[in-house]
């Protein structure tokens, strides 16, 4: 688990812009950092001017020695990888090529991609790969560079391209690619902006600068070096299995405790993560740790229902209290987060995810079991509604605020019922987004639409695959355990169970209570059906009346300066003043600008630092 980044450029870069780049992923690998440079044409003579670079920072999680550091290259120094993830059950595989000649001098899996692609190439390499992954292989035999993002888009990916100056740059995160651009591509996205009060993040792939593209999940990149013409593709797309998950679950649990390191495991009191606890018992891991948040004094407190269950399965645990002192940590958690990201439960996973990190480097979790199984309210509330009427007109016409939310039911009645289903959990909706921004032509939403000839619940369920699961839940889960330099391994979103699982039945896959399923595997989970359904939710009233309300002073005059305009100064203020004047029901839109105003103060002040060339 790792962070990259790396640049190609027909013009100089400054020896600076890699040191920038390098501090943009530096606490993804805390262990240790390198960076290789390459001149014109890639000689390898670094006393010239710099025109590639390859930037890695690593936490080591398998094979501990400086051998498998990275950039790895080939023993001809002509191909090279930068990688971000963990692959699994690769061993074989990788005994069978020693014995074809490939050398191993590790027991990474770093070492593995590297000798896969030399074996199989690229495209067979990439559709071996089990696990998470985010990577970069340079082959200057071909004048190429391969990009890559796991299939369910646990690991992050972006990149810039400006093939009229011949440049190229990637990374694992926004902070890590700006310094890479030149002062005249650094502005902020007018859409992104939009996006993220839309859906309280940035969906792929628009990030918050123009020049800068999230790669979307389950693809790929080929950039040609000698043309700089830059090609995207999906590999992979979910093709339904036999329908024998059970054991595909147990291998993916099992083979994702491998690790140099000490392992942990997220507990919450839901059935997901209950379910992986409780296999890994089953399994005969009965020593690892479980963490769980706990909100002391709330009644979203699920800690002593974990405390219980993890006594049950005789494993040990940690309570992890989630402090409401929130302004301490608020613009370092904000940075850690990378560009406006504005999921309430991002605030206490980062908080248990800094505690985990000081006792264990991998920790597993439950992440995908809602959107595997339907577990969330909003798909059943969504199918009510596919009988619609239409109200065309709305949509254009329709702004302001409204308490009970009749100007959100307008317009969501004026769309398609694919385009609707984004309101089912969005940030604020298109009215007061109009309110805020009069002059910009707001979109209804930004999420990307199946190809699939899928209806009904599936095609709710492939939306998210889509969109909310990589880019709202795993890129949580990603930044904020990587700001600690802690790995998070997701099971119930490994491929091969995932499509055993899609190749149920619908009677079987999509139970009353949702998940009943899971039960036939972990009968210790049974008692959790009965309970009520939990968020992963913070005391954010205590946060926003008490703990940030002085980010309220002239928010709405630093908004409009960092946005050029786009927000209303006088807009934004009149909605702060709605809610701490007692409508409580825009607390969350409230958070989404504050952390707006601090994630663009930090941004705006990185793109004035370092110049490119």
């Amino acid at each position: 688990m790792c962070g990259i980044a790396g640049f190609v450029s027909a013009e100089p870069v400054a020896d600076s812009v890699a040191s920038a780049m390098l501090d943009g992923i530096r606490q993804r690998g805390p262990d240790t950092q390198h960076i290789h440079h390459w001149g014109a044409d890639f000689n390898a003579d670094l006393t010239g001017d710099i025109h590639a670079a390859l930037i890695h920072s690593r936490l080591s999680i398998r094979d501990l020695s400086d051998a498998a550091n990275q950039p790895m290259s080939n023993d001809d120094r002509q191909v090279w990888l930068c990688y971000n993830g963990e692959v699994y059950d690769w061993e074989k595989d990788a005994k069978s090529l020693a014995g074809q000649g490939f050398v191993f001098k590790t027991h990474s899996d770093t070492e593995y991609i590297l000798n896969a692609y030399l074996a199989y190439g690229f495209d067979a390499m990439l559709q071996r790969l089990r696990g998470m992954f985010a990577f970069a292989i340079l082959d200057l035999r071909q004048q190429r560079i391969y990009l890559a993002r796991d299939r369910m888009g646990l690991k992050p990916l972006l990149f810039h391209h400006d093939p009229q100056s011949h440049s190229f740059a990637f990374g694992s995160t926004v902070r890590s690619v700006a310094p890479f651009l030149p002062m005249r591509q650094r502005a902020f996205s007018a859409k992104a902006i939009d996006a993220y009060l839309a859906h309280r993040y940035i969906p792929a792939p628009l990030t918050i600068f123009e020049s800068i593209q999230r790669l979307e999940n389950a693809s790929c990149l080929t950039l040609d070096l000698k043309t700089y013409h830059l090609m995207k593709r999906t590999y992979w797309r979910p093709t339904p299995g036999t329908g024998e998950w059970k054991t595909e679950l147990d291998s993916a649990i099992q083979m994702r405790t491998v690790a140099d390191r000490p392992v942990g495991v997220f507990l919450s009191a839901g059935i997901d993560s209950s379910t992986v606890t409780e296999r890994l018992q089953a399994l005969g891991f009965d020593n690892l740790t479980c963490f769980s948040a706990a909100f002391p004094g709330s009644s979203f407190d699920e800690s002593k229902q974990a405390a219980e269950f993890a006594a049950q399965l005789g494993l040990p645990h940690q309570k992890v209290a989630i402090t409401d002192a929130l302004s301490v940590d608020f613009d370092q958690l904000i940075a850690d987060l990378d560009e406006p990201f504005a999921d309430p439960s991002s605030i206490p996973s980062w908080y248990l995810s800094r505690e985990t990190a000081k006792s264990v480097a991998v920790v597993l979790g439950g992440d995908g079991g809602d959107e595997l199984f339907a577990g969330y309210k909003r798909y059943q509330k969504h199918l009510r509604s596919m009988r619609r009427f239409h109200l065309p007109d709305i949509f254009q016409s329709v702004r302001g605020w409204s308490p009970k939310g009749w100007r959100k039911w307008l317009v969501e009645a004026s769309l398609t019922w694919q385009d609707a289903y984004a309101f089912r959990f969005s940030g604020l909706h298109v009215a007061q987004r109009r309110f805020l921004q009069p002059d910009l032509a707001c979109q209804t939403h930004y999420w990307r639409q199946p190809e699939t000839q899928v209806s009904g619940l599936q095609q709710l369920l492939e939306i998210d695959r889509l969109n909310y699961l990589p880019e709202y839940i795993l890129r949580k889960a990603d930044l904020c355990t990587m700001a600690h330099g802690l790995e998070q391994r997701t099971p119930l979103l490994d491929h091969h169970f995932y499509q055993e699982i899609i190749g149920l039945s619908p009677e079987e896959r999509f139970t009353q209570p949702p998940k009943k399923i899971l039960g036939k595997i972990a009968p210790g989970i049974n008692p959790i059906f009965s309970r009520k359904k939990r968020g992963f939710n913070p005391p954010l009233t205590i946060w926003l009346q008490r703990d940030l309300s002085s980010r309220k002073n002239n928010l709405g005059q630093r908004l409009q300066a960092l946005t050029h305009g786009q927000i209303q100064s006088q807009a934004c203020d009149s909605l702060i003043e709605k809610y701490y004047a007692g409508l409580t029901s825009l607390a969350e839109q409230v958070l989404q600008l504050f952390i707006l105003d601090e994630s663009l103060r930090q941004l705006n002040a990185l793109r004035q630092r370092v110049e490119h060339g």
